[in-house]
């Protein structure tokens, strides 16, 4: 995903009540992907690219994207050893 970023920001809302960040990549080609981030995950990628609001986060690179899913993963891991 080369080059993706942020276009757009939904935020929608998932199990027990928790909200959920619909992303949208959009590549340089024009094509698009539509990635969910779960409440840690959208946490995780505020903070890193210092939001404090999700419409901050249009242009962020696919990457940051990519590490807030990682440490969303990473924490199931972790709590499973």
């Amino acid at each position: 995903m080369a080059g993706a970023s942020i276009s757009e920001i939904r935020i929608s809302a998932a199990h027990y009540g928790e909200a959920e960040l619909l992303v949208t990549l959009t590549f340089p080609n024009g094509g698009q992907s539509l990635v969910t981030l779960d409440e840690f995950a959208a946490r995780t990628l505020l903070a890193s690219t210092n939001a404090s609001t999700s419409d901050q986060l249009i242009g962020v690179g696919w990457d940051r994207v990519r590490d807030a899913l990682i440490a969303s993963s990473n924490r199931f891991a972790e709590q499973a050893t």
